[in-house]
């Protein structure tokens, strides 16, 4: 599955262009009251900065459209494919690199369920509160990616990017708790989200130890952002 799109020849003073993606997703600790957000890094096996973690990505070939290579090279490091992707920002500073790169940075969110497991032993997911130093200006890219994350959640309806088809409201309540980092009133929130004309109640109920729970699902009326999810049939070569 892994391919190798190595370095464009460039000529001294060019600039070359790279294509990196965040890609956020929920876990739930044993012993744990709230989910944590997480991302995956990979293991640089290459100077510079060889050993290092790093976020995903690779190089923009020239025929390529943008989104089309976040999609392929987080499939080519990681293996996953997101439901949610939405360009970021252009990091271009000139010394955060030994060469000149831009690397255009999208973020994206993998739906809440067991995290897939590493596509190598060079993959690995990260608490995004408690990260180590990471390659680069990765750590300043997590960092504003996460401020953007919090930012959308309370005007938008990016949440939903993290959650499983059917959901319950204490469900949809954690997303927002573990993207925020605080507790919130589960009968406000009730009340907001209810107001919010995003949700469609269902007729099924979630059953276990306690009072059966009743079961939402997303209003696809409705855009989950901005930008939008990716496509519902990606081209196989961006997600096979």
């Amino acid at each position: 599955m892994t391919q190798t799109h190595a370095a464009p020849t460039t000529a001294a003073g060019d600039i070359r262009v790279a294509v990196s993606t965040v890609i956020f997703s929920l876990r739930r600790d044993p012993g744990s009251d709230r989910a944590s957000v997480v991302l995956p890094l990979v293991r640089r096996t290459r100077d510079p900065h060889e050993g290092a973690w790093a976020l995903p990505g690779g190089w923009l070939d020239a025929a390529e459209e943008l989104e089309t290579a976040a999609s392929r090279t987080l499939a080519e490091t990681t293996g996953l494919a997101p439901s949610y992707l939405e360009q970021l920002y252009a990091f271009g500073d000139v010394h955060r690199s030994p060469t000149r790169v831009v690397s255009i940075v999208y973020w994206a969110l993998l739906r809440e369920g067991p995290l897939l497991a590493p596509a190598s032993e060079n993959v690995a997911w990260f608490d995004a509160a408690t990260l180590p130093p990471l390659a680069f200006d990765h750590n300043h890219i997590v960092d504003y990616a996460l401020w953007r994350l919090r930012n959308k959640v309370g005007y938008s309806r990016i949440a939903h990017g993290l959650l499983p088809e059917l959901f319950t409201l204490a469900d949809l309540r954690e997303v927002y708790e573990a993207i925020l980092g605080r507790d919130l009133d589960p009968a406000n929130f009730r009340r907001q989200v209810e107001n919010s004309g995003t949700l469609i109640s269902t007729e099924q109920f979630r059953t276990g130890s306690h009072r059966p729970a009743r079961l939402y699902r997303y209003n696809h009326d409705v855009e989950l952002a901005e930008r939008g999810p990716l496509p519902t049939e990606p081209h196989p070569e961006v997600l096979s």
